[in-house]
């Protein structure tokens, strides 16, 4: 674990995996610190021959955060006021791309989910070159009218700030049996652990907001993502209520050959029980990535 100077702020990672693997950047959703990854999830990429990066996002965990910018204004940011914007996805785009170049990576194969999935198709889009291989998952393509939550979920995710450690657990809880994969078996102790986790390397309940902000004024990609031409691979659960299935139906249609994978009965989460199946799956996409790198072919067309 350490933190690096990358695009003027301080960004906080973890390395996992030998720096012979092939390089595997994974950008974390909305409020998601990187302790929120599963250790056994990253011990399975690793054994696939990935060297895995985890990091925290601006505004959570020990990133730099943007207080200074005072109160996150969302209800201005919904009402299409960009004045209040604090910042944008296209930063934390460069964020990820400063951060590969604090570790000397060039090029790095690239899977985000959620926001994180918005992230990684923004770094895609704006540095060429950079992204070997998209892996966006539980995401869209920044459509809100084909892909807004449903009241419960957006409730789950607008949820009051927590007061205490313990809140804060029972509120990860209360959120996942709203938004998680409740067909699959509840890791209930994994839940609390990492919301545990999070609080304790420090909760600042306005920075998820100042990146929903980000999510909201962020344009439509849509277009955009039609130009892609490096291999794609995108994930979605077909019961996913904060980014419903459309979200990833889109995303795919909008890239040129993307492979979309539908989980029947996953929800906004990765459960266990698709591990292995979610892996096989970025194995193809990354080798397919490799064999276009080695031919020359550019990320955009």
């Amino acid at each position: 674990m350490g933190t690096v100077q990358a695009n003027g702020i301080e960004i906080a990672y973890e390395l996992h995996g030998d720096p012979s693997g092939l390089p595997l950047l994974i950008v974390s959703g909305l409020g998601q610190q990187l302790v929120g990854w599963h250790p056994d999830l990253l011990r399975a990429m690793v054994r696939r021959g990935f060297q895995v990066v985890v990091y925290d996002n601006r505004d959570v965990g020990l990133s730099s955060h943007f207080g200074h910018l005072g109160q996150p204004d969302l209800m201005a940011a919904l009402s299409g006021d960009t004045g209040v914007v604090p910042y944008r996805l296209l930063d934390m785009a460069a964020d990820a791309a400063g951060l590969m170049d604090a570790l000397g990576w060039e090029s790095a194969h690239i899977f985000g989910i959620s926001m994180g999935g918005m992230i990684a198709q923004t770094l895609a889009l704006h540095f060429p070159g950079r992204v070997r291989s998209l892996t966006s998952a539980s995401s869209t393509t920044g459509n809100h009218a084909e892909s807004w939550p449903t009241p419960a979920a957006a409730a789950a995710l607008l949820r009051p700030a927590a007061a205490n450690r313990e809140a804060f657990m029972d509120g990860a809880e209360e959120a996942y049996s709203v938004i998680g994969s409740g067909e699959f078996p509840y890791d209930r102790a994994w839940v609390r652990e990492r919301a545990g986790l999070a609080w304790d390397r420090g909760y600042d309940p306005q920075g998820p907001v100042r990146q929903l902000i980000a999510i909201l004024v962020a344009e439509d990609r849509t277009a955009a993502l039609g130009q892609l031409t490096i291999p794609t691979l995108v994930v979605h659960g077909t019961n996913d209520p904060l980014i419903p299935v459309a979200g990833g139906r889109l995303t795919a249609a909008a890239v040129p050959a993307a492979e979309l994978l539908e989980i029947d009965g996953m929800g906004h989460d990765l459960p266990r029980q698709v591990w292995e199946r979610l892996l096989d799956k970025i194995d193809d996409v990354v080798h397919r990535g490799e064999a276009a790198r080695s031919a020359g072919r550019t990320s955009i067309a």
